[in-house]
């Protein structure tokens, strides 16, 4: 198994768990409380962003995940 194994849930949230940081976009480093699982929110309705608070299951959020292979990178010019 992985260090971090990340897991996309069906009509819910991201899931992180192993060992990992979170970091905002100037790179601080959210303090998780020495948790070793983490959910992200997907649905955009947490009131806890980037954190899944729950609210996918009152907005009726839906989003089925099946996993696929992602074609190769495009070349940088």
């Amino acid at each position: 198994m992985p260090a971090t194994k990340v897991t996309i849930g069906d009509n819910g949230s991201i899931k992180i768990e192993g060992d990992f940081e979170i970091c905002d976009s100037q790179g601080g480093v959210f303090g998780l409380g020495g948790r070793s699982s983490i959910g992200l929110c997907r649905c955009g309705a947490s009131q806890n962003k980037p954190f899944c608070d729950g609210s996918h299951r009152t907005t009726g959020f839906m989003d089925k995940v099946v996993a696929r292979e992602l074609p190769p990178p495009k070349p940088k010019v």
